[in-house]
């Protein structure tokens, strides 16, 4: 009586490159790897597109288009009738506020095609001074959104959230980055960074606001950074410079490191003055500003 075959074993495939093992490369004990890669390969991409010179812009990610706001407004002005009900006043009021802020998003987007214009007027190439968010919506795209419209380029460095934010539709496609870790995120906002505009926003945004501040304070930055808050009443309001002031916590030259900008206009204006400067732009330039 024939024996039945004995069943094959799987040929041993062999140990596999260290580098190639998912396991070991997402588990704890490759952590340095994974910061170390975080740095090498925003540096790569940079270099290969020549972008050394950057102008941050912070804000809320909350932030709608003026249109988008206006339309929210209209559909629970016609939903609500006449408003009577709690609920539908909270919603009224919080859609009201949506359409007020939406200033902010609209002038972030001005702003933005006005440093990405001007800085293709420099005849340096579209690498030259770039547009860099959070990659997000918001302010963020509001960013993208302008220096896209002005035909430059711009940077969204992004972050994975355990709520997945999606980068914005106008982030240069090259120039989009997904961090893993919030610290060396901020490396890269602040290593290029020339400037950083930062427009009204919650906890993520004033987390970054202060360590840009701080690192100036301390001269760690390397280099020197304008710091401009957009929209002084929000600010302002937000935070009381002035009791920080009189208690003594932070002195008047410390708070003469923030600039307060209420127009894209002024902000334009006060980012070139900063610029002209700043001599490791006028030497990145090597002939006279416009």
């Amino acid at each position: 009586m024939a024996h039945p075959a004995k069943k094959q074993a799987p040929a041993d495939s062999g140990p596999v490159l260290a580098y190639q093992d998912d396991r070991f490369m997402q588990g704890h004990d490759a952590r340095a790897l994974r910061i170390l890669a975080e740095y090498l390969e925003p540096q790569a991409r940079l270099h290969r597109a020549r972008v050394s010179n950057t102008v941050v812009f912070f804000g809320s990610a909350r932030l709608l288009p003026r249109e988008d706001a206006q339309q929210r407004l209209r559909e629970l002005q016609a939903e609500s009738g006449d408003g009577s009900s709690s609920a539908a006043a909270v919603e009224m009021k919080k859609a009201l506020m949506a359409v007020e802020m939406s200033r902010y998003y609209e002038e972030a987007r001005e702003l933005a095609r006005l440093v990405s214009a001007w800085s293709l007027s420099l005849g340096r190439g579209k690498h030259f001074l770039v547009v860099c968010s959070g990659g997000g919506p918001g302010i963020m795209e509001a960013a993208n959104r302008g220096a896209a419209e002005a035909g430059g380029l711009s940077i969204g460095f992004n972050i994975k959230l355990p709520l997945e934010q999606k980068p914005n539709p106008y982030v240069t496609p090259e120039l989009n980055f997904l961090f893993k870790y919030f610290f060396m995120r901020k490396l890269w906002f602040a290593q290029p960074a020339r400037a950083l505009i930062v427009f009204p926003g919650g906890y993520g945004t004033m987390d970054e606001m202060w360590e840009f501040l701080t690192l100036v304070q301390t001269r760690k930055m390397g280099h020197p950074v304008l710091i401009m808050l957009y929209g002084s009443r929000y600010w302002k309001k937000v935070i009381n410079f002035e009791w920080l002031r009189e208690t003594g916590t932070v002195t008047d030259e410390e708070l003469k490191l923030i600039r307060f900008a209420d127009t894209p206009r002024d902000a334009f204006a006060m980012l070139k003055w900063s610029l002209r400067r700043n001599r490791a732009m006028r030497e990145a330039f090597r002939r006279p500003f416009p």
